[in-house]
């Protein structure tokens, strides 16, 4: 395999992609979870997969549009959801998790009809929901990597403003913090993550890597920084490990890389289990 990643571009670009979003995606996951909004990702991801069937139906009527990168449109369902979940939060505040399900809802109905009309699914369709060593471009790597810098550098900058406002949004409030802001920052960057990450992980399992690690990780870790250093360090394990076994077992690489993050979560769990009955 180390022969291949020195020939193929396309595996040079898969496990480079893999390297990052195991990075970014657990790192946001840490604050998606913190605040309670884990099925925020499988909202958006349903939403991106509107955009790609959306992408994909114009590349099949109208053939000047075949250049087109599927990852654009994506991203721009991805965060006009995120922006509209946002929406609802303020106009039902009394149930603002029913935000969630709503716009979840409404991406499964949009990508139905743009495949329909698309006559069906084909193997582009198939590489994006379950993902594809194959399928991730150079384009795709540059882009990622972008998303991924803006992703960071905010984080580092407003980190304290987003721990506060992930354990205690009213005293946020009461800081001065534009808690709206903030919120519609948080909201665009996990909108950006998920559709960066549907290349490799697929759009139907990126959710499980934002949120997977992070359960493994608060089982052991002692504090919020060690927790997010957890979680990051079992999505690479799980990325990686899922890349390498794809590629030998030729399985979509989402998959695997799921399973083995919930390998970990089980083992995170045994493991404490295990130490509490020692120490009792």
């Amino acid at each position: 395999m180390i022969e291949g990643l020195m020939q193929y571009e396309f595996l040079q670009n898969a496990f480079l992609t893999g390297i990052i979003i195991g990075i970014i995606a657990p790192l946001l996951g840490v604050f998606i979870v913190v605040r309670r909004l884990s099925l925020i990702a499988d909202a958006l991801s349903h939403v991106t997969l509107a955009g790609i069937a959306a992408s994909l139906l114009l590349e099949k009527k109208f053939l000047g549009l075949s250049g087109l990168n599927p990852l654009y449109m994506g991203m721009v369902f991805s965060v006009g959801g995120s922006l509209f979940i946002e929406k609802l939060r303020g106009v039902y505040k009394h149930y603002q998790e029913l935000a969630i399900p709503i716009i979840l809802s409404g991406g499964i109905g949009l990508s139905v009809i743009f495949i329909s009309m698309a006559d069906g699914f084909n193997t582009d369709i198939f590489s994006y929901l379950f993902g594809s060593v194959s399928a991730v471009s150079r384009l795709d790597l540059w882009t990622i990597l972008v998303i991924s810098v803006f992703v960071i550098l905010i984080v580092v900058l407003l980190y304290k403003e987003l721990f506060l406002l992930s354990f205690d949004e009213e005293h946020a409030k009461a800081s001065g913090m534009s808690v709206k802001s903030l919120h519609f920052i948080f909201i665009v960057m996990v909108a950006l993550v998920i559709a960066a990450s549907m290349r490799i992980v697929g759009i139907l399992l990126v959710s499980s890597l934002m949120t997977i690690p992070v359960a493994a990780s608060m089982r052991i870790a002692k504090g919020f920084k060690q927790t997010i250093f957890y979680s990051i360090l079992f999505g690479e394990i799980s990325v990686i490990g899922g890349l390498v076994i794809s590629y030998y077992a030729d399985l979509a690489p989402g998959g695997v890389i799921v399973v083995i993050a919930v390998c970990i979560l089980i083992l995170t769990i045994f493991s404490k289990k295990i130490m509490a009955a020692r120490s009792a």
